[in-house]
């Protein structure tokens, strides 16, 4: 589920994966996020911050990086920006 700041939820799935962590820092996490076919007229941006919600109640917060596909495929690239929430 992605959360936006107004409180939009939007329901999907994600596909995340990490990077090997630098010395002393965060590991880098990325992934996409398939919006689900029943969210219809979803609107969200390039350059968005939103939180991504886990099942299990864990978030992490991300940034829109690029938007694939059409109204019911709509596919978005993300990038996380705090502590992987997997």
């Amino acid at each position: 589920m992605l959360l936006s700041a107004d409180g939009t939820r939007t329901s999907g799935t994600a596909a995340l994966f990490s990077e090997p962590g630098r010395k002393g820092g965060l590991r880098p996490w990325a992934g996409d996020f398939r919006v689900a076919t029943d969210a219809t007229g979803v609107e969200i941006p390039v350059g968005m911050a939103l939180t991504l919600e886990m099942p299990d109640g864990r978030s992490g917060k991300v940034i829109v990086q690029s938007r694939k596909g059409g109204s019911k495929n709509t596919v978005l690239a993300l990038l996380g920006e705090d502590q992987a929430p997997f």
